[in-house]
C-alpha cells in the first residue's frame, strides 16, 4: 500500500476556498491537514458564499441527484463525477405512535439507519472523505473506528478501488466486524478504547501517509454531516424545525448539523430562526453531558463503559464546539443508562418500525428524558436523527426481549399459546399505563 499525493490539486476553482483554523483563523490551503501548525486547533473548510449564493437554487438542488450529492457546491470536492453510491436522502418519518406515546404533536424521525451502503449516517462523511482522497491523490484509505466507520470506508473503499486498511477497538460487536470484513479490507483489532486506537492512527498517518477520512481528512469528512441538516431542511417543506436531539460522540455531527442550517440561512434557502440543538450521551461515556450540566467550557476526558459503542468517545475532538451550540442556542445535553438506552430501542422499534441501535437508543431515551422533564414544547417540530441500524447491535438487546413461542403444529396448541400472548400483552399495557 504505497502513497503518492499528486501535485497542483491543493486550490480548486470550486465553492471551497481554504482550512481555517477554528481557533486563531490562521488559513491554510487546500491540503490534506488537519490541525493548525501555530495553536493546535482544528481546521474547517471555508466557502465563497457570495458564489453559492449565484449558483445554488431551491430549484437546482430539487433537480440534483436522489443522493447526497444535490448539495455538491456545499461540499469540499471539486469533481462534477463525485462517488456516489446512493447515500444520503433518508426518509424523514412523521411520527404518529412514538409521538403519542410522548406526548408530542410535531415529532419527526430522521431515519439514517436506512442509509447506504452501510445502514449508518458515516456512509455520508465518507463519500465526501473519499472523493476528497481521490482528489488529493491518495491511493490508500483508513480510519479510527468504533465499527460504522469502519464498515463505511471499507465498502465506499471498494466501490472506488482504493486500498483499505481500517482500526478498530477488539471487542466491538461482532455484527460491525463482519460488515467490515466483507468488503476485503485489511482490519486491525487493537487491544485499547477508541482513543488508544485513534492515538495510535495518528501515528499511522504520519509514518505512511494514507489518508485517513477522520484524521488528516477529517476537514473534508466532517463536512459530510451538514448534509443531515440540509435533507432535514429540504424535507421540511425548505424550513428548519424547532428543536433537534442528535447523539454525541466526537461532537462533530451534532456541529455540522448546525453549521448546514446556518450555511442554507447564509444564501437565503431557508428563513433564519433559532433552532435549538440537544444532545445524547450514555451516562457510562458522558464527557459532554458532564460538562454541560456543571456549565463548564471544557471537558473531562473519561474512560468509556457503555453498551453504546459507537459513541463511547472518551475524549471528544469536537466537545467544546458542541458544548458553545448547545448554550447558545438554548438545548440541552443529557445522559441516560445503559438500561435506558435498551429501553430507548425497543420503544422506536414497538411504536414506528425502525430498528436502531444503541447510539438511537441513545437519542430516543434522552428525546424522552426531556419530554419528562419539559424541556420539549409538545407543539414544537422536534427532529430526532437515527444514525445508525439495530441490526448492527443486536446484542444489546438479548435477553431484553420476547422469544418465540414454540407450538406444534396443531389449532389448539396455537389458540392456548395465543391466550398466552395476549394475557402478557395485557399486563404490559398496564404496566405501562402505571
Amino acid at each position: 500500500m504505497t502513497q503518492t499525493i499528486k501535485p497542483g490539486l491543493s486550490s480548486t476553482s470550486a465553492t471551497f476556498e481554504k482550512l481555517k483554523c477554528k481557533e486563531c483563523g490562521a488559513e491554510y490551503e487546500l491540503q490534506a491537514k488537519h490541525v493548525c501548525d501555530f495553536c493546535f486547533g482544528p481546521l474547517e473548510v471555508r466557502y465563497d458564499y457570495e458564489a453559492l449564493r449565484r449558483q445554488v437554487t431551491r430549484q437546482s438542488i430539487e433537480a440534483g441527484p436522489n443522493s447526497i450529492w444535490r448539495y455538491r457546491p456545499f461540499l469540499p470536492v471539486a469533481t462534477d463525477n463525485p462517488i456516489d453510491v446512493g447515500t444520503g436522502m433518508t426518509p424523514l418519518v412523521k411520527s404518529k405512535r412514538l409521538a403519542r406515546r410522548l406526548g408530542l404533536k410535531n415529532l419527526y424521525i430522521k431515519n439514517d439507519a436506512v442509509n447506504m451502503p452501510t445502514l449508518s449516517f458515516k456512509d455520508r462523511v465518507v463519500s465526501v472523505a473519499l472523493t476528497r482522497a481521490q482528489e488529493l491523490g491518495f491511493s490508500t484509505v483508513s480510519c479510527a473506528s468504533t465499527g460504522n466507520l469502519a464498515n463505511s470506508t471499507a465498502a465506499i473503499a471498494a466501490h472506488a478501488g482504493l486500498d483499505c486498511c481500517v482500526f478498530i477497538p477488539a471487542d466491538l460487536e461482532a455484527g460491525k466486524v463482519l460488515g467490515t470484513l466483507i468488503y476485503n479490507p485489511t482490519v486491525m483489532a487493537v487491544q485499547g478504547n477508541y482513543d488508544q486506537v485513534n492515538r495510535l492512527c495518528c501515528e499511522v498517518a504520519n509514518t505512511h501517509g494514507w489518508g485517513f477520512v477522520n484524521i488528516n481528512l477529517r476537514p473534508y469528512y466532517s463536512e459530510g454531516s451538514k448534509t443531515l441538516g440540509f435533507e432535514v431542511a429540504e424535507q421540511l417543506g425548505w424550513q428548519l424545525p424547532d428543536h433537534i436531539v442528535a447523539p454525541l460522540a466526537s461532537g462533530s455531527l451534532y456541529t455540522k448539523i448546525y453549521k448546514g442550517f446556518q450555511e442554507f440561512i447564509e444564501v437565503g434557502l431557508v428563513k433564519g430562526k433559532n433552532v435549538r440543538f440537544s444532545g445524547a450521551q450514555a451516562e457510562g461515556c458522558s464527557p459532554i453531558a458532564q460538562a454541560f450540566r456543571e456549565g463548564r467550557d471544557f471537558i473531562t476526558p473519561v474512560k468509556p463503559s457503555t453498551i453504546a459503542k459507537s459513541i463511547a468517545i472518551g475524549n471528544p475532538a469536537d466537545a467544546i464546539y458542541a458544548l458553545e451550540v448547545a448554550q447558545k442556542t438554548g438545548g440541552n445535553i443529557e445522559a441516560v443508562s445503559d438500561g435506558e438506552i435498551i429501553e430507548g430501542m425497543k420503544l422506536l422499534a414497538e411504536t414506528e418500525g425502525i430498528f436502531t441501535e444503541t447510539a438511537g437508543g441513545t437519542t430516543i431515551a434522552v428525546l424522552k428524558k426531556l419530554v419528562e422533564a419539559g424541556k420539549i414544547d409538545p407543539d414544537e417540530t422536534t427532529v430526532a436523527f437515527i444514525t445508525g441500524n439495530g441490526l448492527k447491535t443486536q446484542e444489546a438487546v438479548q435477553g431484553y426481549i420476547g422469544e418465540p413461542l414454540t407450538i406444534e403444529p396443531k389449532l389448539d396448541s396455537f389458540e392456548r399459546a395465543l391466550e398466552r400472548a395476549q394475557t402478557l400483552e395485557r399486563l404490559e399495557w398496564q404496566q405501562v399505563l402505571v
